[in-house]
């Protein structure tokens, strides 16, 4: 049977971490490595994490370069067969969501599986106000920009073997350059889990404001170009605004 690692990247993150923890606390699944990876906090990052995180099994705090350095950081310290992120900004939606995905891999030709995420008010938390539905991740889709939500996003640790780790020259856009490097080049198995897996808060570095938002787009434009996908510059910006009205209308319309 296959086990899980779950990952949590954070920095100065006292605010929110405690939700996030906690909500691994209540998962169902009875077995799996959880790592804390910290960018040298200095705030109360790590104390609340040695305080709430009664599922930890490891967590590091030092100096990094980013994100990117700690999702690596952390696939090179994790031990399980599969590997998933959850942020500090984020939480699950419900207990299950680890036991339903790795029911997924208990068929062990599926490489991925992921399923859907909710945006949130920072502060009120029950407020949605997207709701972001993963489209199937085909390379039509991915040349469009539309890709599956990464926190919800879980693989087996032969897809990392196959398609490398994240590349940290891509910033704001590196778990958006990784999937599409996947998903382009890897011909994969995976399973779509229809639920709302992973609440997010809106804003940080790619939720944020218009400015923050192209400079993402610029930054995923770069990395299609740099794989070799080609997709009329028009044609994209329009996918990107229709899938954002539409996650704002899935928004308004649903309950918390």
């Amino acid at each position: 049977m296959a086990r899980l690692s779950l990952i949590t990247a954070c920095w100065n993150s006292a605010r929110t971490i405690g939700d996030t923890v906690r909500s691994v606390n209540e998962q169902t699944l009875p077995d799996f490595e959880y790592l804390i990876i910290d960018g040298a906090s200095n705030d109360d990052t790590m104390a609340i994490v040695a305080r709430e995180g009664k599922r930890v099994t490891a967590a590091v705090s030092e100096p990094d370069k980013g994100i990117f350095d700690a999702y690596n950081k952390g696939i090179a310290r994790s031990t399980g067969d599969v590997i998933g992120f959850l942020n500090s900004d984020d939480f699950y939606a419900s207990p299950t969501v680890l036991a339903d995905v790795m029911a997924a891999f208990e068929d062990e030709t599926v490489d991925v599986v992921f399923g859907d995420l909710t945006y949130v008010d920072p502060v009120d938390t029950g407020k949605i106000e997207r709701v972001w539905r993963s489209r199937p991740p085909t390379k039509a889709n991915i040349a469009r920009g539309h890709h599956p939500a990464h926190p919800t996003l879980f693989l087996r640790r032969r897809v990392y073997d196959l398609a490398g780790v994240f590349d940290l020259g891509y910033r704001q856009a590196g778990d958006v350059e990784f999937m599409m490097r996947v998903f382009h080049t890897l011909d994969l198995k995976w399973v779509y889990l229809p639920e709302i897996m992973v609440r997010m808060r809106s804003g940080g570095a790619t939720g944020g404001n218009f400015a923050s938002l192209m400079r993402q787009n610029r930054a995923v434009r770069k990395a299609q170009a740099d794989l070799g996908i080609r997709y009329p510059v028009i044609g994209f910006a329009i996918h990107k605004i229709v899938d954002r009205l539409q996650q704002r209308l899935r928004g308004r319309m649903a309950t918390p």
